[in-house]
Parts: structure tokens; C-alpha cells; sequence
């Protein structure tokens, strides 16, 4: 049989699979934990026919198979089998959107959801007006902050482009009118381009744009090219 364990209360969800581990594990009984981290193919298909050495239960904490593309389709081709198999599989998983719910639930014996209460959102405003103060060190707290929020790197990098948008028009304008711009964004922007030195803004709205592209284009991993960019300031 398989159980799932799933939603974006990561905590509420290991907390229920270890409880029900706990609870219904006879001693004589072991569990694997099978992490996407470190999977190698053919696990599962081993897993379900795996027998103890000494006679007890065979279980399997499947922990995040959404983090690791073979881990995901291996479970995905063998749900019908784990639900038939003597073995007990329990699988944690993050949010998961309608398709995965009903093909989990098809074969489950249960399926259980954990969903965190929502934060308020993410001021990603704050972003944009420590790039503004050229604050390297505020700028990287944020972004962590923003990515524990569930904000994407494309989200992220949009703002980020929209505040050196506006530095650039400032700095090739001298109204707001003639920047097409509010005039307090306008004002900010001016100020805000004494931070920068001569060419500065446009070597960084070049960089961050290839950062984009080569993310999109599977060059580099989008996240961790965006950290660098807010690291390095170019």
C-alpha cells in the first residue's frame, strides 16, 4: 500500500508521516527513506519486492519525488504496483496542483493535505529600492526573504529590470514627462543615480538581462545565476 502526505505545510506534512511511522511500525520492522536527493534509478522497482532479513515490515518514506525527475516518473509508472505490494510506501510531497491529486489518490489507501496559512505577500518593492541604494547586503536578504515567499526568479528579476529601467530613463532625461514617468518614481531614480558611477546601470540591465535569457535557454540555473548577479553588483 502507499500513503500520501502532501501540501505547503512542509513541516505539518513529515510531522504526519513520522507519526503515522511511529505508531504503526512494529519493532521488528525497518523503514528507508528514499531521498530525491541522492536517488538512483531502479530504487522503487527494487523497494517493491524488497523483503527484511529478518521477517519483519519493509517501509519506504519516499521524501519530495517532485525534486528529482527520475524519482517523480519512477513513482508515477509504479503507483498501481506499490499499492498492491506487501511493502508499505509513504510518500511527502509539496503542493500539488489537480492532476497529481487524482492520479496519487487513484490507488492510495489515503491521501492526506497540509496547507500552511498564507503570509502576507512579499513586498518585492523592497527589492527594487535596495538595488535603487546599491545595498548589495539588504538586496541579498531580500531576495531569500522573496524566495522563501514562494516568489519566482522571473518575478524577481522583473522588478529588478523595472527599477533599472526607470534609473536608465532618468539618467537620459531631465523631466518625467519626457521619461514618460510618475514623478516621484522619477525623483527617487534621479537621487538614486549618484550611487552609480558612469555606465554602471546599463552593464548592470545587460548582465541581468543575459541572466534571464541564459535561465530560460537552460545555460544556467536561473536562481543561482540571479544570487550571483546580487552578490557580484555586475
Amino acid at each position: 500500500m502507499y500513503k500520501v502526505y502532501y501540501g505547503t505545510d512542509r513541516q505539518k506534512v513529515r510531522d504526519a508521516a513520522t507519526n503515522f511511522v511511529d505508531a504503526n511500525l512494529s519493532p521488528e520492522g525497518t523503514v528507508t527513506t528514499l531521498e530525491a536527493g541522492s536517488y538512483a534509478l531502479g530504487q522503487i522497482a527494487d523497494a517493491l519486492g524488497a523483503s527484511s532479513l529478518f521477517g519483519g515490515e519493509e517501509w519506504f518514506l519516499i521524501d519530495t519525488p517532485a525534486d528529482n525527475a527520475d524519482l517523480a516518473e519512477e513513482v508515477k509508472t509504479n503507483l498501481k504496483e506499490m499499492s498492491e505490494s506487501q511493502n508499505t510506501f509513504l510518500i511527502m510531497e509539496g503542493a500539488l496542483l489537480a492532476p497529481a491529486k487524482k492520479a496519487y489518490a487513484k490507488h492510495a489507501t489515503s491521501s492526506e493535505e497540509f496547507t500552511a496559512d498564507k503570509a502576507e505577500r512579499f513586498n518585492t518593492f523592497a527589492m527594487a529600492d535596495a538595488l535603487a541604494s546599491k545595498d548589495r547586503r539588504q538586496l541579498w536578504v531580500l531576495l531569500q526573504a522573496a524566495k522563501t515567499n514562494g516568489q519566482s526568479a522571473e518575478e524577481i528579476i522583473g522588478i529588478l529590470w523595472w527599477q533599472l529601467k526607470a534609473l536608465r530613463l532618468a539618467s537620459v532625461t531631465n523631466t518625467a514627462s519626457e521619461a514618460g514617468m510618475k514623478d516621484f518614481p522619477y525623483n527617487k531614480a534621479k537621487r538614486s543615480l549618484t550611487k552609480f558611477a558612469p555606465g554602471d546601470v546599463t552593464s548592470l540591465s545587460q548582465s541581468l538581462l543575459e541572466l534571464y535569457h541564459d535561465g530560460h535557454g537552460g545555460i544556467r540555473d536561473i536562481d543561482l545565476a540571479l544570487e550571483e548577479w546580487v552578490l557580484s553588483g555586475k
